[in-house]
């Protein structure tokens, strides 16, 4: 592994635009389309098992469907994300078993320079994202880098997603705010 992927995985600043990584977003590339393309469930399974890291029973993505490399990606058991998901995995995306994902949701763990110079040469580095089991996220979530969302949480569609969210809550907004407890902590 070179020293530029090896900075992206530990979360450093790194170059996404250097040799290694362009081929990963290649090999990427061209699964997404194939996957994408395809409408036969067992290829569609096939794909995806090659495409993501690892991939639960009974997962249903529908297309269109991208990421930026996939093998950084885990999904569990029975987890269903809609139409025009967006997973950025840069650094590692967890999405938990029994996840219902909407339309057009986007993980992202790439987080770039605020410095002007370092981020016109293309610095940026990457957080991980966790979505805890039974999580439903509304369409147009938006969950940014270094996010972890509890298990059984819900956030309401188009909300934004800056600061990790416990379990068992609703929360909504641009930044996402918990507006109800959905159950209490350790409950049923």
């Amino acid at each position: 592994m070179g020293e530029n992927k090896e900075r992206m995985l530990a979360g450093d600043w790194y170059l996404p635009d250097d040799g290694e990584l362009g081929a990963d977003s290649m090999r990427r590339a061209e699964l997404c389309r194939d996957f994408n393309a395809s409408v036969d469930h067992a290829e569609r399974r096939l794909l995806l098992a090659e495409l993501l890291g690892s991939v639960g029973e009974g997962v249903r993505i529908r297309s269109p469907f991208q990421c930026d490399y996939g093998r950084y990606i885990s999904v569990g058991a029975r987890t269903f994300v809609n139409f025009g998901a967006v997973f950025l995995d840069a650094a590692p995306i967890t999405v938990g078993a029994d996840v219902q994902i909407g339309p057009n949701v986007q993980l992202l763990t790439p987080t770039h320079e605020l410095d002007t110079e370092r981020r016109r040469a293309g610095w940026e580095r990457a957080e991980p994202v966790t979505i805890g089991d039974n999580v439903w996220l509304g369409g147009g979530v938006i969950v940014c880098p270094g996010v972890t969302i509890g298990a059984d949480t819900v956030v309401g569609a188009g909300s934004v997603v800056t600061k990790d969210l416990p379990a068992g809550v609703l929360a909504v907004g641009n930044p996402a705010r918990v507006i109800r407890i959905l159950r209490p902590p350790g409950g049923t």
